[in-house]
């Protein structure tokens, strides 16, 4: 009888660990990534729909690969997958892999030693070994299942390495194909973990784009939000600026100390791109950086990716991010704005990417013209892109 219950409540505790690991990563998600749209939509005119079919859009940073989701699967969750994309008729997307997040995550102060929220979330998605307590492994994790929906459906998804993979990509999709080039981007530097031969080991990997710090100090310098006293960039930190860019990486000061933005414009050579933020003299937050840094980023030829949540355009709606692109517009130009949706991200948004034709509706609302919606959702992206990547 004894054996009977003992196998009995393990047969419970084995069923209970099951359905945790099944639906509770699922359940973090839906609370991490909220949609604040209507049940009806937002309203969407001929002429939008009909402009929205004709662009080429690009986006700089989607969280997706985070959540271990089939990507190339219509979610009932998060932000993106490849047919939501597909449906918002979107060309480039910029998968970051996230590998560190502080517990308590706050803009204000985050100490580097904080509790991290990846590691759990790694051992509750059951996310391969190797990568629970490893940042680089973390990363590479992300890129191999990138790399592996790829494989699977190279109609509908394409890993963008080069200036020849991004023509290409252009190419077929103005023949009418449907497929979505993917960027492969790190949240932050410190999957190198300190280590310079580790850029070559992402770079294989497909990596080309690096945000340089996230919510915590790291061994690159300084972050908008760590712990110290906003410190610029470490030697290594130099090191790995100056590689990035012979490499024909992007280097992402989305996240990066004052200081930081600053050594990095200071440096010959380097383009940096703002990957997603909104503009401080618009929406007074501490999430965006000064307006007169963020107008030295444009000026050293770089492009900024307006987000979509509340808390980096003060509300949520998509009148809102529409009025952010405005006002990046009349800091930097029109030539230097572009999307950084920052979807998946742990952030609220009024619409995810199926939807995203109402972005552009709310261009034109505010009296954007056809133009410049055109450069704003990707034309922009597609020419830094096309001058920053390497040859191939």
């Amino acid at each position: 009888m004894l054996r009977r219950i003992l196998l009995g409540l393990a047969g419970l505790v084995v069923a209970g660990a099951a359905a945790f690991f099944a639906l509770a990563p699922g359940h973090v998600e839906r609370g991490l990534n909220p949609l604040t749209m209507p049940e009806e939509g937002w309203p969407v005119g001929a002429e939008a729909a009909a402009l929205h079919g004709r662009l080429v859009i690009g986006d700089w940073h989607s969280d997706a690969l985070l959540w271990d989701r089939d990507i190339l699967k219509r979610a009932g969750r998060g932000h993106t997958d490849i047919p939501r994309l597909q449906e918002g008729n979107v060309a480039l997307q910029v998968f970051t892999t996230v590998t560190k997040s502080p517990r308590g995550q706050n803009y204000a102060a985050n100490s580097t030693d904080a509790p991290d929220n990846i590691t759990p979330l790694f051992m509750g998605q059951l996310r391969p070994l190797r990568a629970w307590f490893s940042l680089r492994e973390r990363a590479l994790v992300q890129a191999e299942a990138l790399e592996r929906a790829a494989a699977r459906d190279p109609e509908a998804l394409r890993v963008i390495r080069t200036r020849g993979d991004l023509a290409a990509l252009l190419e077929a999709r103005a023949a009418g194909a449907r497929v979505v080039g993917a960027i492969l981007g790190s949240e932050g530097g410190h999957p190198l973990e300190g280590e310079l031969a580790n850029l070559e080991v992402l770079h294989e990997a497909g990596f080309r784009l690096i945000g340089l710090t996230h919510f915590f100090d790291n061994e690159l310098g300084g972050s908008l939000h760590g712990a110290g006293d906003g410190a610029g960039l470490s030697d290594f930190g130099r090191q790995v600026v100056e590689a990035m860019a012979a490499r024909g990486m992007v280097v992402d000061v989305a996240h990066a100390s004052p200081q930081m933005v600053r050594d990095v414009l200071a440096m010959e050579g380097v383009r940096p791109a703002l990957s997603h933020t909104g503009i401080r003299s618009h929406c007074d937050s501490p999430r965006n950086l000064s307006d007169d840094l963020v107008a030295g980023i444009a000026a050293k030829g770089g492009v900024i990716g307006i987000g979509y949540w509340a808390d980096v355009v003060c509300g949520r709606t998509p009148a809102d991010i529409a009025g952010a692109i405005r006002a990046a517009i009349a800091l930097v130009g029109e030539d230097h704005v572009s999307l950084g949706s920052d979807y998946d991200g742990s952030v609220d948004a009024p619409f995810d990417a199926a939807h995203l034709s109402a972005l552009t509706q709310a261009l034109l609302d505010a009296g954007l013209s056809e133009a410049q919606i055109a450069k704003v959702m990707g034309g922009n992206m597609v020419r830094f892109l096309s001058e920053t990547l390497p040859e191939g």
